[in-house]
């Protein structure tokens, strides 16, 4: 019986007595016996009211107590998703098949392990970490190594071997070779010290970094080989005599290099594009003293309309040495030469295409240019073109590149050659990334 019958028992009864005393004899030791009734009943009200109301506040406590226990039991499955370092990587094998080459002609080209490389990415706490290993069979280099801190809304600031903000981003190309500004130190460098990121806001964005030195330490690195890296540095300057692939005489390195991005965003309809300028300056040293300094500038543009990709860009770099015309300059484990003035000038065309032919989800086909020119050595220009498709299908991609140029690195030539013969290659490299 709950209270509001109980409530309706007592009203009627309360209303019955007096009637039934009129209506009726009745004694006084029933009419005693009546109130007696009554006042249980009202005892009895009272009594599963109170239990009512404990009920619903131990109900009220047990579901707090469950929420607060659910939210507890979340927490720390939802810090480990966002705080934490992840590991990835890539194992690339290569194929090549070469004009220059006459064993490899022979052979019909040689096939070959490319690189096993290892990339760490994540945060822990409020500081991210990005790294990337590379393993090849003739020597190991770290890409990049650097921790990245977000202090306000649009800016970040990263630090360690953290990329050179320099030309179009990310890439000044399509295809697995880069531009011929690579061969230059002016694409994909990465140097150490610190950049301060602005985000795009306001259509506009701007990277500022000062760099201490090369990734290797710089003039007085602990490295058993200066050469052992991933992106294209001074190492040193030519002299008479000396040949293009030799180990320089007189070593050198960057130091003190100030760098800077500008690059402004606009949208017309499907259209849309960057237009930037970047510079940078620095000194060079040779262990004992400033030997003299170095700058460049860029002005790039890089446009998308629909599917369609053109990126061009405009670029002078400068080594003042007294009486060094050739600079000498060192990647993937060899000795190269580069003049120590040139311009250059790169333009790339590509388009994107979604498929869907079993594990293949989309082809870029591209047409890379650049020429470098006005050498401060005499020497011919260094022309590169590559067409090719770079084919996504999983965890595959893969670049098939048709290679045609001329004192070009990796086709048969030096950025400080002086042929007029061009060279070609047939290249597919093939990664698997995890």
């Amino acid at each position: 019986m709950n209270k509001h019958c109980l409530l309706s028992i007592v009203f009627a009864s309360a209303l019955a007595s007096p009637l039934c005393a009129q209506a009726i004899d009745i004694s006084a030791e029933e009419l005693d016996s009546l109130k007696a009734q009554i006042s249980a009943l009202q005892a009895r009200l009272a009594e599963i009211e109170e239990k009512a109301e404990v009920t619903t506040t131990s109900v009220a406590v047990n579901s707090q107590t469950i929420a607060e226990q659910k939210s507890l039991d979340e927490a720390p499955a939802k810090a480990k998703s966002e705080d934490g370092i992840t590991v990835g990587g890539a194992i690339r094998t290569n194929f090549n098949h070469t004009s220059y080459s006459e064993g490899n002609k022979d052979r019909g080209g040689d096939f070959d392990f490319d690189i096993f490389r290892l990339n760490l990415k994540g945060e822990i706490g409020d500081v991210s970490l990005n790294g990337e290993i590379r393993f090849f069979d003739y020597m190991t280099a770290i890409k990049y190594a650097y921790v990245g801190y977000q202090f306000s809304e649009k800016w970040q600031v990263n630090a360690g071997i953290t990329k050179v903000p320099f030309g179009n981003s990310p890439y000044n190309s399509n295809n697995y070779f880069f531009s011929t500004n690579y061969y230059l130190g002016l694409e994909d460098d990465f140097d150490l010290g610190v950049v301060f990121k602005r985000s795009v806001a306001d259509n506009w964005q701007l990277d500022l970094g000062f760099f201490k030195n090369d990734e290797l330490g710089g003039i007085d690195g602990y490295v058993d080989n200066r050469t052992d890296r991933y992106s294209y540095d001074i190492v040193g300057s030519r002299t008479a005599g000396e040949g293009i692939y030799d180990l320089p005489a007189q070593a050198l390195a960057e130091y003190n290099t100030f760098s800077g991005r500008f690059a402004y965003h606009f949208k017309s309809g499907e259209l849309a594009t960057e237009v930037g300028v970047s510079a940078l300056s620095g000194g060079l040293h040779d262990g004992t003293r400033r030997a003299g300094d170095y700058q460049a500038w860029a002005l790039h543009a890089n446009s998308q309309y629909q599917s369609w990709h053109l990126q061009l860009q405009q670029s002078q770099y400068s080594y003042d040495i007294d009486q060094v015309k050739q600079i000498a300059v060192g990647a993937y484990s060899f000795y190269d030469t580069i003049a120590a003035e040139a311009t250059s000038t790169t333009l790339n065309v590509a388009y994107d295409l979604a498929v869907n032919f079993g594990p293949v989800t989309g082809l870029q086909f591209y047409n890379n240019y650049g020429v470098v020119y006005d050498k401060s050595d005499s020497t011919a220009n260094t022309v590169m073109n590559v067409t090719g498709v770079s084919v996504a299908a999983g965890g595959l991609f893969t670049y098939f590149d048709w290679v045609h140029a001329k004192n070009q690195p990796f086709v048969g030539g030096s950025a400080a050659g002086d042929s007029s013969a061009y060279e070609q290659r047939f290249n597919i490299n093939i990664g698997y990334y995890f």
